[in-house]
Parts: structure tokens; sequence; C-alpha cells
């Protein structure tokens, strides 16, 4: 089937590593997936700051560029919601576009959740194409996870996160309150500076508390923030996305 990598702006400009890693794990998995050049962003910074006519503009880009593939794979759980739970509330029902964007919506899976719920990439499962199970890496240590926002609270994910790590042997150390939000929050960071490092700060706060020294999130815009507070205050923890540390260990 036809799969397309949605990129997003973020790994796009500031973290194409991700994007890399992304498109080699997924090969290895078995679903090799194109990138499509005219990709942009999704249009969530409109969306969220009001400018709805904006954000329906870049959508229709969107759709357009990604009409000609079966599965769009999205390493991001906010592009992917915006994608899924926002494109459709875009549109009047009598828009002509208004088909497409609701099959893009429904062929449309974030990153761990298409390799866990479409491939069947789960520890239940015992296969994990990116890693033989059950051979972590030798000194790897235990990791956390981050869950972002949206991917916990619009799209339901997380227990996918969890299932690809148990199925190569890592060891999860949850946070105690794996539900709070990094404080990152698109323009919420600039917009409420001293909020949100105050909630990045408790994230840290609790990341070290697990004694981990990698965390794992699948969400680019959480780990810049969550990075960067962690690099303020001099921590040697690691923070990366879920597609980076299943490359990495591929490679190994």
């Amino acid at each position: 089937m036809p799969i397309a990598l949605f990129a997003t702006c973020v790994i796009d400009q500031l973290a194409p590593n991700i994007g890399l890693a992304a498109l080699d794990v997924l090969d290895r998995a078995g679903a090799k997936a194109a990138f499509p050049m005219g990709q942009t962003c999704c249009g969530q910074p409109f969306f969220n700051a009001g400018y709805r006519d904006e954000a329906a503009r870049l959508a229709r880009a969107t759709v357009t560029v990604l009409e000609p593939f079966d599965t769009v794979v999205v390493p991001s759980g906010s592009c992917t919601a915006m994608i899924r739970v926002h494109y459709p509330q875009l549109f009047p029902a009598d828009d002509p576009i208004q088909p497409a964007v609701d099959k893009l919506a429904k062929r449309t899976f974030e990153f761990s959740e298409f390799l866990a719920k479409k491939l069947g990439v789960t520890a239940d499962q015992g296969r994990a194409p990116p890693l033989e199970p059950n051979r972590p890496a030798a000194g790897d240590g235990p990791v956390t996870v981050h869950d972002g926002c949206h991917g916990l609270r619009e799209l339901g994910l997380g227990a996918a996160c969890r299932s690809l790590l148990g199925g190569i042997g890592t060891e999860v150390r949850e946070l105690a309150d794996r539900q709070q939000c990094c404080g990152f929050g698109g323009a919420f960071s600039v917009k409420f500076d001293r909020i949100s490092t105050s909630m990045g700060n408790a994230k840290a706060d609790a990341i070290g508390a697990t004694g981990a020294k990698t965390v794992v999130t699948c969400d680019p815009s959480c780990l810049l923030q969550i990075r960067g507070i962690l690099e303020r205050r001099g921590s040697d923890v690691t923070v990366v996305h879920l597609a980076e540390y299943l490359a990495q260990r591929a490679g190994r």
C-alpha cells in the first residue's frame, strides 16, 4: 500500500533526524514510505490561534498532497490530531473537499500507533521488526516516557509506545504523573512563558525522580521543550523521539 510520511514543520525545520529515523524504522518493519515533497505545515498553529481561514488553506493543500496515498504516517501526536480530529471541523458539510478530508482523517496514523496497531509490532506478539525482540542494547538502561497531550487526550495513545519499547526488552519507569503537560503547547510557551517554564520544570523534576537517563516521547514539540529545560539545568538525561530510539537500536 502506498504510504506517505508527513514529517511536520518541527521535524522538517528543527529535527530532520527524527524524520529520517521514522523512514528507517518503517522500512525495517516492511512498510517503506515515501516523502511527498509538496507537504508543508498542517495548519495547527493557525488553528490554535483562531485563524481558521488560514488553517483551512493549509488543510486543503495537505489533502491534495496526500490524496495519492492509502496511508499517512505522522511522527507527531499533535499533527496527527490536527488532521484526524480538526480537519473535518474546518469545512462546512457542503464543501466539495469534505469527503476527501474525511477520508484522509481515517487513513492517517501517528507513528507508534501505525507500528503497533496496523503492523502488529507489539510486545504481546513478540514481533518487533525494528529489532530482535527481548534484545536490548547493552548498557542502555531504563527509560521514562512522556506522553504528549494531543496524542494522549485526543488520540488515546500511550499504550502503543510502551508496547513497542517492551517488545525490544526496554524497561520503562513511569513518571509520577504521566498525564501532566510539559508546558510547551505551541504559542502557549511564548504567550505564557513563565507558566510554560514552571510546567516544564515540574516535568523535569518528575523525570529526575525516575532515575532514568533517557526520555522517550512521540511528539517532537514536547521533545524540544523537555530537552531545553533539562539542558538549562545541566542534566545528563537524553531526550529522544521513539523513532530515533528504535532506529538507533536497529543499527547496532
